[in-house]
């Protein structure tokens, strides 16, 4: 290797990194969200947006700028993915500053090979395709976006950035799922998601130099329409609450969270209920839904706790399936140094944050009632021997700079 002198090597270190534009795409089982940024020494947000109610009336297709104001807003009827990247993609070939750099795509599940982001391939393609069955409600729709992509965009590079990639560090024995091996074989194991969220949530810790991000034992609590939890210890994933698919854990919005295999064999074996009705009670119907029967949204039960019985009962049963969750997630990491509350559940209802942490002061959670009220970056107590703090998420600045990072080896 030819003698590089250190001066060099220090003036190297100190330029700055080229500015690219890079695009990050989020779709959902009926929702596409997307960012555009440009990447160099930081994340500069272009403008970020959204198609919501794909396949339902009423849809709504937003853009907004840094600061959030509205750029585009309007009603929209898209029947299903195709129609909403088509719809998407106009309004970003048109408004947009030109070809991006790159594309980067959050896609849910990545199965037992995927545990990293990874340039978008034919080959990819096909093993993402593959496992379609591990996520039907989600992988169908990323593969549509990515493609849509590759045609509007011709010649882009695309990044694939993996939800579950985060937990691919949990030990053998929190992946194992108690079934015999011929199934175990076939990829049936617990994976966790959330996982890009997670890492926002890290970086954001480090960036802090929060000292328990690197060396301790947290549980980052992600609480939205989707909900789990992650236990990380020492800075990598050890156990989640979220296992094979995203409906498992916690109760949430219209999901069961974890639900006993006997219910799910008598609901079939009665007649009440096929395979397709199954999964279309298990992800859409239960929850918060399914026990208030009045709405899925934490907001509307909240409003209407006093006057109805059910409404109560579903945000009871919501903080309660999480303050047991978070009990089990101490068990596992021998202890705790910090809970983090993100997602628009935890980052926005200080009654729920309240909630779930009453009745875990044993293992010394105090939260401080106005700091909590407040929307303060810590809401515990000087005096609580664990920090509980709230933190906005931002899993497409993930994107980016896993797409980024991508980007520069590829």
């Amino acid at each position: 290797m030819p003698f590089v002198p250190v001066i060099f090597l220090r003036i190297f270190a100190m330029m700055p990194r080229p500015v690219c534009t890079i695009l990050a795409l989020n779709t959902g089982s009926s929702s596409i969200k997307f960012s555009l940024y440009e990447s160099g020494d930081t994340e500069e947000l272009l403008f970020s947006g959204s198609l919501t109610r794909i396949g339902l009336p009423d849809g709504r297709f937003s853009v907004t700028d840094p600061e959030g104001r509205f750029i585009d807003c309007e009603r929209v009827d898209v029947p299903d993915h195709a129609a909403a990247c088509r719809y998407v993609f106009s309004w970003i070939t048109q408004h947009g500053p030109g070809m991006p750099d790159a594309v980067g795509h959050r896609v849910v599940h990545g199965g037992p090979r995927h545990t990293t982001p990874e340039k978008v391939t034919s080959e990819l393609l096909d093993s993402i395709a593959e496992i379609v069955p591990y996520a039907p409600e989600h992988l169908p729709q990323a593969l549509n976006a990515i493609r849509y992509a590759a045609s509007e965009l011709p010649g882009v590079f695309q990044v694939a950035c993996f939800d579950t990639a985060f937990h691919s560090t949990m030990p053998p024995l929190a992946k194992l799922c108690p079934i015999p091996e011929e199934y175990r074989n076939q990829g049936v194991q617990r994976y966790g998601f959330h996982g890009l969220s997670y890492q926002y949530i890290l970086s954001q810790l480090q960036a802090e130099g929060d000292p328990f991000a690197r060396k301790g034992r947290l549980i980052l609590a992600h609480l939205g329409h989707g909900a789990s939890m992650a236990a990380v210890l020492d800075g990598r994933s050890v156990e989640t609450t979220m296992g094979f698919s995203p409906a498992g854990g916690l109760v949430m919005s219209t999901r069961t969270g974890d639900l006993d295999p006997g219910v799910v064999l008598f609901l079939l074996q009665q007649g009440h209920l096929d395979s397709d009705g199954l999964r279309d009670m298990v992800n859409k119907k239960s929850g918060l839904l399914g026990v208030s029967g009045l709405s899925d949204d934490m907001r509307d039960l909240l409003d209407a706790e006093a006057e109805n019985e059910q409404a109560r009962l579903a945000g009871e049963l919501f903080c309660y399936s999480a303050r047991k969750h978070i009990g089990a997630l101490v068990a596992v990491l021998g202890g705790l140094d910090m809970i983090v509350f993100t997602g628009g559940i935890g980052l926005y209802s200080p009654d729920v944050r309240e909630r779930i942490c009453s009745g875990l002061e044993f293992l010394g959670v105090q939260v401080d009632h106005e700091k909590n009220l407040n929307h303060s970056g810590i809401i515990s107590t000087d005096t609580s021997r664990v920090v509980v703090k709230v933190i906005e998420t931002n899993e497409e600045v993930t994107i980016v700079r896993e797409t980024r990072r991508v980007l520069e080896n590829g």
